[in-house]
């Protein structure tokens, strides 16, 4: 048989075959599904999109293109206003070299250029950093590598323009702006001094079930309070004037009650739940990785300090950053200048002495906390890397092992939800518990919750309905995952009760 086409033949084919469908079905309107997840999770690969400087849809953009040289700009401010202020030789001339490392920064920041390795300036997370680096991150630029891991890398930069100086390791450019944010919160400061100077007590007269419903429903309101303190982040409100800032801190009772409904994943019943099944078993340990100083580090103590008197945990501990992080969040200098202030200071030059000594009284029994060991500051370097928590038992096992021995970790805030769940675009419906991958499902995983007002793209929780939730506020409310208007408490259960085994 001859397989050659004569011209002939192959002139008289048909260019094209057309099919005619009209017996088939018709075409359904398919909605497409989530992208699938990556059978191999890396930081440069999470298990949905990642969101990347270059999405101009996505509140990483903006971040990226703009918040970012703002907030770098003022800390070149700080560090110039210091500057004028001192008068040895070689301090200045250490300084204006910090301050020429930071103009560095600034350039490649906005010239967009390639992520380089961080110096060895003797902290502790350099072989984390430049390991993630060189295994993920050669030849990435600060708009082509995933949003989170460029803004902590910036960060971390902007330690280094001090870290390697001789008397400026321990700057802080933040410091001012923290500080001058506490003062400015003096109505809410005083809401909750003047309700918990003095320790709390519950009606004598009231019967054992009413006693547990007066303390569920301070409990609730609290930790409300603990998540709405949230709302004060200083890099996000940079330009926000003082009447805002007091309406977003409002802690009255009614306020609380209309802002529950904006809270769109509410475990709140659960975690009330938990922390009573901990009592019952004679009280335990809770861990608080902290978000940000002044007004929501006060909003924490409050919180811890109502945990402890209720017998609901018998110890506190609190983790926080190694050295100035995201602007606002909290070093040890932090913690130590808000107890202080709040024994010694003069921040309120118009307070009534009652409500200085409601503040004296809070402050002293939390120092007090302290020197008990019920209160413990804690600063691992694994805080300030460019890792999520998905990494936190694989890269930073000693810690994983510390937190697996706490009967609650509670994280705050919206930089810590963006690391437990990989800042990625997973869909709203996805469970707490898938999202936060390991730090749910790796063996000796604590229960975790995660109060967290919801200041950028990243959303899961909302239940099987969040998908159609999500989409029905983008329609109607643009801007909905930045505005700090609606918030997520939620919990995994972890599991704790399994034996942790590390290679």
């Amino acid at each position: 048989m001859n397989d050659t086409i004569t011209s002939s033949s192959a002139s008289s084919a048909p260019s094209r075959v057309t099919l005619h469908l009209g017996h088939l079905p018709s075409k359904k309107d398919i909605k497409a599904p989530w992208p699938r997840t990556p059978t191999r999770v890396d930081p440069n690969n999470p298990p949905w999109p990642a969101y990347r400087g270059y999405h101009e849809y996505s509140f990483a953009h903006a971040t990226m293109q703009s918040r970012l040289p703002t907030i770098l700009g003022k800390a070149i401010e700080d560090a110039t206003r210091t500057l004028n202020n001192q008068s040895p030789e070689e301090e200045v001339i250490d300084l204006v070299q910090c301050i020429e490392r930071m103009g560095e920064l600034m350039t490649d920041l906005s010239g967009n250029a390639k992520l380089r390795p961080i110096v060895d300036d003797n902290e502790a997370d350099v072989a984390l950093w430049n390991k993630e680096i060189a295994k993920y991150f050669q030849g990435k630029d600060f708009m082509n590598a995933p949003w989170l891991f460029a803004e902590a890398y910036k960060y971390r930069r902007l330690h280094e323009c001090f870290s390697v100086s001789k008397f400026w390791r321990n700057y802080d450019v933040f410091y001012r702006q923290k500080n001058d944010t506490f003062s400015r919160s003096s109505d809410a400061v005083f809401e909750l001094s003047m309700r918990f100077a003095e320790p709390f007590k519950i009606a004598e007269e009231l019967s054992r079930a009413e006693k547990l419903e007066a303390e569920r429903l301070m409990f609730l309101e609290l930790t409300q309070v603990c998540l709405w303190g949230n709302s004060t982040d200083l890099s996000l409100l940079i330009n926000m004037t003082e009447d805002q800032i007091k309406s977003l801190q409002s802690t009255g009772g009614d306020h609380l009650a209309a802002t529950e409904k904006n809270i769109l994943g509410n475990d709140l019943t659960r975690l009330w739940e938990t922390v009573k099944e901990l009592r019952e078993k004679t009280g335990g340990r809770i861990d608080f990785v902290l978000d940000n100083a002044g007004f929501e580090l006060y909003c924490d103590c409050v919180y811890a300090d109502f945990l402890l008197q209720s017998g609901l945990a018998t110890q506190i501990r609190f983790h926080g950053k190694r050295f100035p992080w995201f602007v606002s969040d909290v070093t040890k200098k932090d913690w130590e200048w808000l107890l202080n202030t709040l024994v010694y200071g003069q921040l309120f030059p118009n307070a009534t002495d009652v409500e200085l000594e409601s503040l004296r009284r809070l402050g002293r029994r939390w120092k007090q906390y302290e020197k008990e060991g019920k209160w413990v500051y804690e600063q691992h370097p694994f805080w300030c890397t460019g890792y999520t928590f998905w990494d936190l038992h694989s890269e930073a096992p000693d810690l994983f092992l510390h937190l697996s021995r706490s009967d609650l970790v509670i994280f705050k805030g919206d930089l810590n939800h963006r690391k437990l769940t990989y800042d990625c675009a997973a869909p709203a419906s996805t469970p707490f518990e898938v999202a936060i991958g390991p730090m749910a499902s790796a063996a000796g995983a604590p229960k975790v919750a995660t109060l967290r007002t919801i200041k950028s793209d990243v959303v899961v929780g909302l239940g099987p309905d969040g998908d159609r939730i999500a989409e029905n506020l983008d329609q109607t409310e643009a801007g909905w995952k930045i505005s700090g208007k609606y918030a997520v408490v939620l919990l995994s259960e972890g599991r704790p009760g399994e034996k942790v085994r590390f290679a």
